[in-house]
Order: structure tokens, then C-alpha cells, then sequence
């Protein structure tokens, strides 16, 4: 009777992570049968901001919800600034149907690439042309093989001269091997991808940017439109220059916990986060895990810039939706008709692409 009193699981969790466990993706328990088949819980999304919504309310009569304010850059399309916010801007639909479509190809094609590093480098090294190999139904086969002493000395990362090499084989060469060697399929890996960098390489293991692995320059298309789109946030007379960006690859119940973007030397550049793909509900909080996070709707096309204060905030994504009546694709799915570009829209039906865009230095 003097044993102390059971403290609810839920009153141990932080205000972010409470959050996050509201609107992660839940199945219901009554049925026993395969998720495919199991209906997801019903969540209340009465609180999630909806700035399609603000957008479109904006536009008609100049109405904003209490704590939102509206801004015009020097486009035609305003973006919003949250009171309590200090730092943070969204614009929505701020990118169009061709520009979004062409970014969704450059991140399953080319971003992927090597030398920029991906989740698969460690085990598998890097990877080249893995959406192809998809998209031709490869088979990604183990290899072991000798290297010679001078081959040796150029790949540290052998002992005794044994390699183990992977390469893309026909479905046809892997089963003529038997079970003699491990193998992977090419589409397995593609929704394996969870994130690959651009520019300045960024070392998950260390949490710093290491500017001496080899690395391409991001893209001028991309910098350029970066740089349009952070001009708000930027601090009066500065330009934005891009160094780095990471591209989040995010599946039908895939989450990004809360976390803080704070490897960069300078919180007064923004980051410049552009969504493609699935809608997704984007979580931001304060400056400490107990502080009540805003639930807000993410949607293809949207950006967020993250500058100032707002880069000490714990942000996150608890939720995307894949489901054809939440996903809002239609847009995207019309402009992927012809042929060859099939296996972008069975990607994209299912998924969520995140581009991160940072000044490192």
C-alpha cells in the first residue's frame, strides 16, 4: 500500500513527442490481417494548419488566421510568417507542376549519384545508376574478387587484397548462380533510399561536414531557384549562397523525428525546404522538446525557410499520407502519362521527397 503510484506512460513523453504519437500512422487492431488490408486509425486533423487553405482565404478577402501574417515578395505569390515563429516562412504552391516534376527526376536519377553518398554507401559503396536498374528489373549481386598490390594501396578500405564488390546483373545471370551469392533486388533498394547529399558532403556519423570527400556542386538550376526562394529570409543586403543539400527519401510510414539543424556556422542563412511528392503533416516546436509543437500540412510544391531563431526550433515529420483521397498528387500524376515516365509516377504515388537546401559556411 506504500509502493508508489504508476506514472502513465504518456506523462513521460515531451510535449514534441506527444505530438508526434498523435498523428503518427497507426493501423487499427481489430483485424488481424496484412497492413495492406488493415484500415489506418482515424486522426483528428482538426489543428493542423492549412495553408492551401489560408492561401486560397488570403486571396479572396484578405482573411488570415490570429498569429499569421502575410508578406508579398517580389513574385505574385505572398508567403506567411508565424508570430510565434520568429524565422519561419512558408510558401505554398510555390513551385510549379513542370518544376516539381523535374525535381522528383532529378532526385531518383541524378542527385543519387556518385560521388554524392547515399544510405547504401556503407553497405553496398556507391551505387551507380540505381533508378535505371529499377526501372530494367536488375538484380544488385556480391561479388568477391582479388585486387592487385597497387589496387590495394588506391582502396584503403580492403585487407589482404579481398574486395567485395556489388554490380547490377539480368534476373536471368543471378539465378543461373544459384544460391551461391547475396543479391538484392534493384526496386528493393530504390525504396531503401532514404537520403543521398549534394555539394559539401555531410558525415551522419560525425555530424559535421567533411569538405574533403570528393563531391559535385549542386546543380545551377537548383542554386538559382534557392536563391530566389530565400531571399525573404535573408538578412537585409545578403545573398544566399547554396553549399550543400540533403534529399530525404520518405515511404509510406516513414517518419523524421524531432531534431534541430544546427551543423551549419551561420542560423542567420535559412534553410530552404521544398516538398515534392505525398502530402506530409510538418511538425514545429520551440525551443525545448516541451514546448506544444504547430501541426501544419505539407504538400508538393510547398517550400519552408528556416532562419533566425527558428533554427533553434525542434521540427520534425510524424506522418505522410499516401492514400489516393489524402496523397493530392492528381497534379503530378497528369503530367507523368507518357510511357517513360511510369516508374517516376509509381514512385511518387507511394512517397515523399524532401530537398534541404543549406549555406554551410
Amino acid at each position: 500500500m506504500y509502493g508508489s503510484a504508476k506514472v502513465p506512460e504518456d506523462s513521460k513523453r515531451t510535449a514534441f513527442r506527444k505530438a508526434e504519437k498523435k498523428y503518427k500512422l497507426y493501423y487499427d487492431d481489430t483485424s488481424k490481417s496484412s497492413k495492406k488490408r488493415r484500415q489506418p486509425k482515424q486522426v483528428d486533423l482538426s489543428e493542423v494548419l492549412d495553408f492551401k487553405s489560408i492561401l486560397e482565404s488570403h486571396r479572396q478577402n484578405s482573411d488570415l488566421p490570429p498569429g499569421v501574417v502575410a508578406l508579398h515578395s517580389d513574385s505574385d505569390r505572398p508567403l506567411f510568417y508565424l508570430e510565434s515563429r520568429p524565422g519561419f516562412y512558408f510558401v505554398p504552391e510555390a513551385l510549379s507542376i513542370e518544376e516539381q516534376c523535374q525535381l522528383i527526376r532529378e532526385s531518383l536519377t541524378t542527385f543519387p549519384q556518385p560521388p554524392n553518398r547515399t544510405n547504401h554507401n556503407a553497405f553496398y559503396g556507391p551505387l551507380h545508376d540505381l533508378f535505371v536498374a529499377a526501372k530494367e528489373k536488375k538484380v544488385l549481386v556480391e561479388e568477391a574478387s582479388v585486387l592487385t598490390s597497387s589496387e590495394s594501396e588506391c582502396n584503403p578500405s580492403t585487407s589482404n587484397g579481398d574486395v567485395h564488390k556489388w554490380k547490377f546483373c539480368e534476373e536471368h545471370e543471378v539465378s543461373s548462380r544459384g544460391n551461391t551469392c547475396k543479391s538484392i533486388s534493384s526496386s528493393a533498394l530504390l525504396r531503401k533510399l532514404r537520403w543521398s547529399t549534394l555539394g559539401l558532403q555531410f558525415d551522419w556519423s560525425k555530424r559535421n561536414y567533411n569538405v574533403s570527400l570528393p563531391h559535385n556542386k549542386i546543380p545551377d538550376d537548383l542554386c538559382q531557384l534557392a536563391k530566389r526562394m530565400a531571399a525573404p529570409a535573408m538578412p537585409k543586403g545578403e545573398e544566399f549562397h547554396p553549399e550543400a543539400a540533403i534529399v530525404n527519401y520518405f515511404g509510406m510510414a516513414d517518419t523524421l523525428g524531432g531534431h534541430l539543424d544546427d551543423m551549419e556556422a551561420d542560423w542567420s542563412k535559412p534553410i530552404v525546404s521544398m516538398s515534392l511528392g505525398c502530402k506530409a503533416i510538418f511538425l514545429l516546436g520551440g525551443k525545448s522538446r516541451e514546448d506544444p509543437p504547430l501541426a501544419m500540412f505539407l504538400r508538393s510544391g510547398d517550400i519552408v525557410l528556416m532562419a533566425g531563431e527558428a533554427r533553434e526550433c525542434f521540427h520534425g515529420v510524424p506522418r505522410i499520407f499516401t492514400d489516393k483521397e489524402h496523397a493530392e498528387i492528381v497534379p503530378i500524376e497528369s503530367q507523368f502519362s507518357v510511357e517513360d515516365d511510369i516508374c517516376f509516377l509509381e514512385y511518387i504515388r507511394t512517397s515523399r521527397i524532401n530537398i534541404n537546401i543549406r549555406q554551410v559556411f
